[in-house]
């Protein structure tokens, strides 16, 4: 069975030809006119698709644990990125498609210079999305350093953020205009809701007990600790379907495929596959 690029989740990708990224989609900002193609940027799509089939080809009519399985197989092959590399890693991935000497802080949506980078209080650092505390993996070459789940943000933010589970409701969060937070909790923007869905979702499917590392699971809660668990699953299916992949997801999986791990966050090629799976 040929998997079909023209499904709804699926249709977006015909747009990523290098047009500037609408920035209300991910970052807030004004939208702007179409860019020049660059390198890294994500190509035609008619190669896309064919590029698809192939790079997929094993996980072609399989859902449930053997989707699962087979989408693990596939994104197993990869090279690796240390954890200073990743930097400059992300002021390429996360560039403002507006003004390319600047990256898009997930939570916060803010546009900030490339070179404001490191551990002052309005810097911007490197935020794990699966919290390096949940599996006890901390910054080692695997899951401390996979570009698939690390994004810029503003140093306050990710600390308020910290090793949180992903729910809904709490107090707005300072310097992250639609961000909650409560005792044991963060929910982000609506904008990037179902990426942070999506990275998490990756997560579980990249690492599976091999490598040296932990089983990286999905549960239905929050307080998940140091377990190698994140929550809510339930919450992150709604936000998967809620906020579907935009150019800038996109462009961003295309550019580490191309340029950095050479392997690709399945579920933003093809959301539809989570329910498939979870």
């Amino acid at each position: 069975m040929r998997i079909s690029r023209l499904t709804p989740w699926a249709a977006g990708l015909a747009a990523v030809a290098l047009v500037a990224v609408p920035a209300a989609a991910s970052a807030g900002q004004q939208e702007t006119a179409a860019a020049p193609r660059t390198p890294g940027a994500a190509p035609a799509a008619a190669s896309v698709a064919a590029a698809y089939d192939t790079y997929y080809a094993p996980a072609e009519g399989k859902t449930g644990a053997a989707l699962k399985a087979a989408l693990h197989d596939i994104v197993k092959t990869q090279s690796k990125v240390s954890y200073d590399g990743v930097w400059n890693a992300l002021k390429a991935t996360d560039q403002d498609p507006a003004n390319p000497n600047n990256v898009i802080l997930l939570y916060s949506g803010r546009s900030q210079s490339k070179s404001s980078n490191g551990g002052g209080a309005n810097d911007w650092n490197r935020e794990h999305v699966w919290a390096k505390s949940h599996g006890d993996f901390g910054t080692a070459t695997g899951p401390g350093t996979d570009l698939h789940h690390l994004r810029p943000e503003d140093v306050t933010v990710n600390s308020t953020r910290g090793n949180k589970d992903f729910d809904k409701g709490g107090s707005p969060v300072s310097e992250a205009p639609g961000s909650l937070t409560d005792a044991d909790s963060f929910e982000p923007r609506d904008a990037v809701k179902g990426d942070v869905a999506r990275m998490l979702l990756y997560m579980a499917v990249r690492y599976d007990g091999g490598d040296g590392f932990a089983d990286l699971e999905l549960n239905d809660k929050v307080n998940n600790g140091s377990a190698p668990l994140f929550g809510r699953i339930s919450l992150l299916k709604q936000w998967n379907q809620m906020d579907p992949p935009d150019a800038f997801e996109q462009r961003r999986n295309q550019v580490i495929f191309d340029t950095y791990q050479h392997n690709r966050n399945p579920f933003i090629d093809h959301p539809e596959w989570v329910e498939s799976i979870w």
